[in-house]
């Protein structure tokens, strides 16, 4: 009955209080329960004019800086941005210190759409895979009390090497400068790397295996 009664009025401060520390929202949050729809939208669009919310898309909002008690992690914005998505690749090899450099953008594969979305909170690049490849994450904790779903190790590498041409070639694995590579469950990249069905993925594994071992002896290849 709180619930209702605030939204009702529709005031900024009951709504902080309904969010509570998750910053970013659905306006399905919101309308539970309302009598009059419109009027929410309405008092969303007047807040995001004002500057008292920030659109990401159409029915998701963050609450700005000055208003908010914890910031959104970048994964979590990530997973709620584009759905059905999970943060991989880049992002995702850097999560598991896989490689060095910290990406621009965070990185996902979704069933829907390729596309970039350029928002207040950063940049999010979406890669487009069939459903029967949508597998090879899991929810993990990115931050004290944040989730979100990542790729694991095995499966990020893969999404990239997938995704960009000559991705098996000796040239474009030097330069994704790879490390600690005994993160890496071998038996699990090959089965991966099968079920993709790309010749590309297996000469490519085949060509880090080999890396893996040698770095395990202390020798540089490639």
């Amino acid at each position: 009955m709180r619930h209702i009664c605030y939204i009702g009025a529709m005031n900024y401060q009951a709504v902080l209080e309904i969010i509570g520390d998750d910053a970013l929202f659905e306006t399905g949050l919101l309308l539970a329960g309302a009598r009059d729809a419109r009027a929410i939208q309405r008092q969303l669009s007047r807040w995001v004019r004002s500057g008292r919310l920030i659109k990401l898309r159409r029915g998701l909002y963050v609450v700005p800086a000055p208003h908010r008690t914890r910031s959104p992690d970048l994964f979590e914005v990530s997973n709620r941005l584009v759905r059905p998505s999970f943060v991989s690749m880049e992002s995702a090899l850097h999560f598991h210190e896989l490689i060095p450099d910290v990406p621009f953008g965070v990185t996902a594969v979704t069933t829907g759409r390729t596309g970039t979305h350029d928002t207040p909170l950063g940049t999010y690049i979406y890669h487009h895979i069939g459903p029967s490849r949508f597998w090879g994450f899991d929810e993990r904790e990115i931050a004290p009390g944040r989730r979100a779903y990542v790729a694991t190790p095995e499966r990020a590498l893969l999404d990239l090497l997938y995704a960009r041409r000559g991705s098996d070639e000796p040239a474009y694995l030097r330069q994704l400068r790879l490390q600690n590579l005994d993160h890496l469950d071998g038996a699990l990249l090959d089965e991966m790397a099968r079920r993709f069905g790309v010749a590309k993925l297996g000469r490519a594994v085949g060509a880090i295996q080999d890396m893996a071992r040698d770095d395990a002896q202390g020798w540089v290849t490639l």
